[in-house]
């Protein structure tokens, strides 16, 4: 991923005393300035976030169960087969 070296936005945050005390000294641990260890941070927890709710995560049970039921696929319940029946009349009225 390309680095955006030009900052034209900015981000400003009330916090407590302590929680900034915290931060400093992170950002003094890693030899960074106060704001890179804080947009650094916000974007590996943006990213992580967005990781997580785009990945779906099955327990090998569920990948077998999934796997069973794209191979072998129940028989279509009566509701199904109408619900086809007019999304193909749908379709083909286009």
């Amino acid at each position: 991923m390309q680095k955006d070296t030009t900052r034209s936005s900015r981000l400003e945050a009330r916090l407590s005393a302590d929680a900034l005390a915290v931060i400093k000294r992170a950002a003094e641990l890693q030899g960074r300035s106060l704001s890179d260890f804080v947009v650094a941070a916000a974007q590996e927890m943006a990213q992580r976030t967005i990781e997580e709710t785009s990945v779906i995560r099955l327990s090998l049970e569920d990948q077998r169960r999934f796997v069973d039921l794209l191979i072998n696929p129940p028989e279509a319940n009566p509701a199904l087969q109408r619900a086809a029946q007019a999304h193909a009349e749908l379709i083909q009225s286009l």
